[in-house]
């Protein structure tokens, strides 16, 4: 049994979310201090966009590995 269609589905999903969701937002830490017993730590909020175009292209190649199912 081949994985293709299962991979063609998981684009289209990840391809979808990219559509519905284009902006991905995350808090990593940047700095860490200590002063003695005081630590400090700074979370900064990053946000990636994901471009329309991204998200048309997983669907798109999704489409045709599941299109294409023998080979």
């Amino acid at each position: 049994m081949s994985l293709k269609p299962y991979a063609g589905l998981a684009l289209i999903a990840l391809g979808t979310a990219s559509l519905a969701w284009p902006d991905l937002t995350y808090t990593k830490d940047s700095h860490d201090a200590k002063l003695g017993p005081l630590e400090f730590t700074l979370k900064q909020k990053e946000t990636i966009h994901i471009p329309a175009w991204a998200g048309l292209a997983a669907i798109a190649v999704g489409t045709v590995l599941i299109w294409r199912r023998k080979g």
